[in-house]
């Protein structure tokens, strides 16, 4: 199975200092047809102007992925961490039995950022966070792990049985991840064109696979393309 969503197809909400497209229903934008897939609960595509952001509020039982594309973004929370984070650094925060945080964009230029959601293999447990940078080269015509369960080839980790891969591609670079039978993909496709397994793509784009054997990766144009490789929920 391999299913094509269409960006315009998402749900969007204008808040004036914050323009979000959401993969899956958020907040006021609610589709029984696109509540998850498998444990992804939430891919928002936010665009957050300068001098703005999201105030301390709580979350738990969610591993929390934030993906910056440009611009940067500023995090504080109450296990005492704060960081700024620009493109090519990876967050991932476990909220566990809850946690606080902001996140804010002190920069001069707009933040576009993807907010990645996950649900944890098991609620509770200690919050915890974690940041890491892949540089360009790591990812430049290939699948690059950025996140993963047990933290390898020097990925985050999150609690969940899931892989994150991110991957740079133009012109001829090309790149194949196999799928182990019984598991989910999801590819959203951040920027530029892109074809999936012959399905053209373009920013903004996502496409859903089940049961298949593997994801091929071809045909790019100055494409950045995040890959979750996700057990069935």
């Amino acid at each position: 199975m391999m299913r094509l969503r269409k960006a315009d197809q998402r749900g969007y909400a204008d808040h004036g200092w914050l323009q979000s497209w959401h993969s899956f229903s958020f907040a006021d934008y609610y589709d029984a047809n696109h509540m998850h897939f498998g444990p992804l609960r939430v891919i928002n595509d936010d665009w957050i102007a300068p001098d703005n952001g999201f105030g301390m509020h709580g979350h738990r039982d969610m591993e929390i992925i934030s993906y910056v594309l440009a611009g940067e973004l500023s995090h504080k929370d109450s296990m005492g961490n704060g960081s700024v984070i620009r493109p090519g650094a990876v967050q991932r925060m476990s909220a566990g039995k809850g946690v606080l945080h902001s996140e804010y964009n002190h920069g001069q230029d707009t933040t576009h950022l993807l907010q990645i959601w996950i649900h944890p293999s098991q609620p509770g447990g200690s919050p915890s966070y974690e940041e890491k940078v892949f540089p360009t080269e790591e990812k430049q015509g290939r699948l690059r792990l950025v996140a993963s369960p047990d933290g390898r080839e020097g990925s985050v980790s999150m609690q969940q049985d899931a892989l994150l891969y991110v991957g740079l591609f133009d012109g001829a670079q090309q790149a194949s991840l196999a799928l182990r039978p019984g598991r989910l993909a999801y590819v959203h496709l951040a920027r530029g064109a892109l074809q999936v397994n012959g399905q053209a793509l373009q920013a903004g784009d996502a496409l859903l696979l089940q049961d298949e054997a593997q994801i091929s990766i071809s045909q790019g144009e100055a494409a950045e393309v995040l890959v979750f490789d996700l057990p069935p929920q």
